[in-house]
């Protein structure tokens, strides 16, 4: 039966294997040079798409490499390189860009692939660990992922080496991104089925209750008028309308809690000398997340929706909100 090793041991080696790779990933930093600026450029005048190709540990970094480009507004996609050989090096043309990624840099299923690429015009950007390489050789762009040893208590899993070419690889697509003036709402454009697509693609007209279904009262409606138009809308709150039908005020829960406390007896009161004037309002251009960081700030439930003209057109509260996921 196995030993169990002691915490003590676990964490002294855990320890050790974040240290290694942070070191790596902090030499690779001190050895970028004009190599990296040519890379850039080299995709950034790719007429065609951005591939990336590896084998073993090396394919799945380059899968994630692929995937983090296209996800920031660079087109790529990865490439097994043994199934290039096998009838997917029809997928790479002349005007694509081919990311190699072998820490050796003699991986013989991308040195097979390489003069063909090559003999249709593709461009190569290599990553190795090797400058000497075959495959730094034959690239028109060489980085060097190179690291001092492995996380690997043997020294020889790949762990350090796949750490710094991941590095490297989001350095990549977060210098093209910034090239591209990508901004964040092309971001959500390209995950509009997650949170953050939710988050930066809803709008407040997308939420918002319409104007037909809102609490809408004069200034001169009595109070017990208004709680009844109030019960009616479900959303806590009265807008109040001038004869213009512009946004006076608005009359909530909080108001008649407060001028009960006040005044007693409101039965005779008008909502016009009661209601909150100049009310928070935002407009249905507006992002979801923006009416939620103002009901935040100001500590309101309701939020009311006017247009350019000041005019009423519809509301949202906490409840709508939560509902469309955007909180």
């Amino acid at each position: 039966m196995t030993a169990i090793p002691s915490t003590e041991h676990l964490v002294t080696l855990a320890r050790r294997v974040l240290a290694i790779e942070a070191e790596a990933v902090s030499k690779l930093a001190d050895r970028l040079d004009d190599s990296f600026v040519l890379a850039i450029d080299l995709i950034l005048g790719c007429h065609g798409r951005t591939i990336v190709s590896g084998i073993g540990k090396s394919g799945h970094i380059a899968r994630k490499i692929a995937a983090t480009m296209a996800s920031t507004g660079t087109p790529a996609y990865f490439v097994h390189a043994a199934e290039a050989v096998h009838g997917d090096l029809g997928m790479i043309t002349r005007d694509d860009v081919l990311i190699a990624i072998s820490y050796s840099g003699e991986s013989e299923e991308l040195l097979t692939i390489v003069p063909l690429v090559k003999r249709q015009g593709g461009k190569l950007i290599a990553i190795t660990g090797n400058p000497a390489s075959s495959l730094a050789r034959e690239a028109d762009v060489h980085l060097d992922a190179r690291v001092d040893e492995e996380a690997c208590p043997l020294n020889l899993a790949p762990t350090a080496s796949t750490t710094a070419a991941l590095a490297l690889g989001d350095a990549l697509a977060v210098c093209l991104l910034d090239a591209r003036g990508f901004s964040a709402s092309d971001f959500a454009r390209s995950h509009p089925g997650g949170a953050l697509g939710r988050k930066l693609l809803t709008h407040v007209r997308d939420v918002m209750q319409p104007l037909e279904r809102l609490a809408t009262v004069a200034p001169e409606t009595l109070i017990p008028d208004v709680l009844a138009a109030m019960s009616r809308g479900g959303m806590g709150m009265a807008a109040v309308l001038g004869r213009d039908e512009r946004l006076m005020g608005i009359f909530t829960d909080g108001d008649l809690r407060r001028a009960m406390e006040r005044f007693g007896d409101l039965r005779q009161i008008e909502v016009g000398a009661l209601m909150t004037r100049h009310p928070r309002t935002i407009a249905p251009e507006r992002l979801a997340v923006e009416a939620v960081e103002i009901m935040e700030r100001h500590k309101v439930n309701q939020l009311l929706v006017t247009d350019a003209g000041g005019r009423l057109i519809g509301a949202l509260n906490m409840h709508d909100l939560f509902r469309a996921k955007v909180i």
